[in-house]
């Protein structure tokens, strides 16, 4: 168990192994301060950027996007903007949004705004019953409608590799492309799910991409560094 003063290398073990040229490291799934249940605040987010060897974070807050805005050109990486949304059936994703897209509304007609922006549809933490996961039924319809591109295959704090597993099967059922992501709502647990992917250009390239990238997960049971703070507020958009 890694302590929380160890060095990068040592709590992110994969940064002593290089990538193949010209790919990058994606987590798909994280979460700012301008969620409402996350403390992490932008210095944080990068120093844990710089921890972790992330080329590209994908910030996901819930119902807001302006965080991710706002960071897109602050960090040491490439920022994709996201949105983590609750449907009438569980939670939908969409990547690289420049609207909120309201919370609420039902499945397929967030998955039909996220690609009206020309957005990936990205279903995280699918068959969690912990979380706010897509209801089954629902997951399905949407699957049959061709309204999913990607699955988290791999979502860091799902406890049960069961449930990661028949997230797998489900994209390889459906042909979508297998995604994986830390879902950090604390800096130290950046990074502790990404892609490993080619690099790439725009919202269609990184969906083929993606297919073409190795997902990679690492167990965080170790206790993770948190105190109770007031920070400064932000506006939900």
């Amino acid at each position: 168990m890694p302590a929380p003063h160890a060095s990068a290398v040592e709590r992110h073990p994969h940064l002593a192994e290089p990538l193949p040229a010209g790919w990058v490291r994606v987590d798909l799934h994280s979460h700012t301060m301008w969620s409402g249940d996350s403390t992490t605040t932008p210095e944080e987010v990068e120093e844990a950027v710089i921890a972790a060897g992330l080329d590209v974070l994908c910030i996901t807050d819930h119902h807001a996007i302006k965080g991710a805005a706002e960071l897109a050109g602050r960090l040491p990486c490439r920022v994709i903007v996201g949105e983590e949304m609750r449907t009438h059936h569980g939670e939908i994703i969409g990547l690289f949004l420049t609207e909120r897209i309201p919370f609420g509304i039902p499945p397929a007609e967030a998955a039909e705004a996220i690609r009206a922006q020309g957005g990936v549809v990205y279903v995280p933490h699918p068959f969690d019953p912990m979380r706010r996961n897509m209801a089954a039924p629902a997951l399905h319809e949407l699957a049959e409608a061709g309204l999913l591109d990607a699955v988290e295959t791999i979502n860091a704090k799902t406890s049960l590799a069961s449930l990661n597993r028949r997230a797998a099967e489900f994209a390889e059922q459906f042909d979508l492309a297998a995604g994986a992501g830390s879902d950090a709502h604390v800096p130290l647990a950046l990074g502790s799910a990404y892609v490993e992917m080619p690099d790439f250009d725009g919202p269609q390239d990184f969906l083929a991409k993606l297919r073409q990238g190795r997902v990679v997960g690492h167990h965080w049971d170790q206790p993770r560094p948190w105190s109770p703070r007031i920070l400064p507020s932000v506006t939900i958009e």
